[in-house]
């Protein structure tokens, strides 16, 4: 069975001589979160727009659940549901007429729209709030309501522009938890320009540059990646620094002071394990042995400061 739900090939944008998006291509399946990561003005929210139809491409072609979206607008957009930055609220409705208005908007059956905002209000935690007015809630809630109209027609695809901005630690938190849920049975894009956003919500990331598509992978090859090829060690009875710098793979080491070291190796390499072996073996008092990262911030800025090229589409 085919579970791409989402697919992307040549698409470009170009608001007059400047392009917003330019030949980018990319898939996303059922069960997971795509993180859409880039610095503001990158051509994200472009991105999403075309992608939910609201937006027409320059060039290129979209898929969602294997029907073309320009060719079949309607049936297509009939498996995508939508929270744009600024959440399409109605602050006069409750959180019922809110929701049932939605589902008719989306052609939910009459004998079904009672069950389908049901369980949007389950999903999103709304089943204490439903009598409520809409402007009367937090702006944590209201992002939940938000949520709740992209999915109360079940769709198969999940679009997120910046679900989080203006939101608490806690508020932030939930949602984040939220989305987690909602990858399992979706599809699910998250545009964002937050970093721990992707890193904590997200199973894959891809970030764009100036229009262009400049990396993608999992989120656990990501960190991956962002290794500085370098291990922090700490010994209680070090031997000489000759000793240190004949162990395997280790490149150089730099003396850190209060008996620890920094134990460069190459990035494709990871000795900790026979260091470990050997520091106990020759009763050097290991205390410490870490690996390094790169912070994904400044993975993220070394990513997109970097000329851009436009990733090859997928095959």
């Amino acid at each position: 069975m085919n579970n791409v739900l989402v697919k992307v090939e040549h698409l470009s944008r170009y608001y007059g001589p400047n392009i917003a998006v330019n030949t980018i291509g990319f898939e996303v399946r059922r069960g997971e979160v795509l993180g859409f990561l880039g610095p503001n003005g990158a051509g994200k929210t472009s991105t999403m727009q075309m992608i939910t139809g609201n937006l027409a491409p320059s060039a290129g072609r979209i898929e969602i659940g294997g029907v073309d979206l320009l060719d079949n607008p309607k049936q297509a957009k009939t498996q995508i549901g939508y929270l744009p930055e600024l959440p399409p609220l109605y602050r006069e409705l409750s959180v019922d007429e809110y929701l049932q208005f939605c589902a008719r908007i989306h052609r939910v059956p009459k004998t079904s729209i009672h069950k389908s905002v049901a369980y949007a209000k389950e999903r999103c935690g709304l089943n204490d709030v439903g009598p409520r007015l809409i402007g009367n809630l937090s702006k944590g809630y209201q992002q939940r309501v938000g949520i709740a109209q992209a999915i109360v027609h079940l769709p198969a695809v999940i679009v997120l522009d910046e679900p989080t901005v203006g939101l608490d630690p806690i508020q932030i938190r939930e949602i984040r938890s939220l989305i987690r849920e909602l990858g399992k049975d979706h599809a699910v894009i998250l545009s964002t320009h937050i970093l721990p956003e992707v890193q904590m919500t997200c199973d894959h990331v891809q970030i764009i540059s100036k229009g262009n598509l400049v990396y993608r992978d999992t989120i656990s090859n990501l960190n991956q990646q962002a290794r500085l090829g370098a291990l922090t060690l700490g010994l209680n009875h070090p031997p000489e620094l000759s000793a240190l710098q004949s162990l395997p793979q280790v490149q150089s080491v730099e003396p850190l002071g209060n008996q620890r070291w920094k134990l460069l190796h190459a990035h494709n390499a990871n000795p900790a394990q026979e260091i470990a072996t050997i520091a106990v073996n020759q009763q050097w008092g290991l205390c410490e042995l870490t690996p390094e990262y790169k912070s994904l911030e400044q993975f993220f800025v070394d990513i997109t400061m970097i000329e851009p090229k436009p990733e090859a589409n997928p095959a």
